[in-house]
């Protein structure tokens, strides 16, 4: 089931979406749904980089916050140049998480 959401939004963004429903030829509702679900997209994967490289989470767990699989999420990371091997424990526990 979907729900309604409604918000104001400032004259430039709604120029932006107007721009964006043009070039993807998407009615309104459509195209905002579209730009929503990219941008919680971006940012799952941006929360996900930032745990891992801070050691709160494993690889593994990394890419299930992101949303895609190990190896997409492996690309994302070498893309990112984000440093998440800092020990031979922390690879010893992604590879035992990644076990299980």
């Amino acid at each position: 089931m979907t729900e309604a959401i409604s918000a104001r939004i400032p004259k430039e963004l709604e120029e932006g979406v107007e721009e964006f429903m043009q070039a993807e030829k998407l009615e309104k509702s459509a195209a905002v749904r579209k730009l929503l679900w990219t941008g919680l997209q971006e940012w799952k994967q941006k929360k996900a980089l930032e745990l891992l490289e801070r050691g709160e989470v494993t690889f593994t767990k990394a890419a299930e916050i992101a949303g895609v699989d190990v190896w997409s999420f492996a690309d994302l990371v070498r893309r990112s140049g984000v440093t998440w091997i800092k020990s031979v424990e922390k690879i010893r526990a992604d590879i035992k998480a990644a076990a299980e």
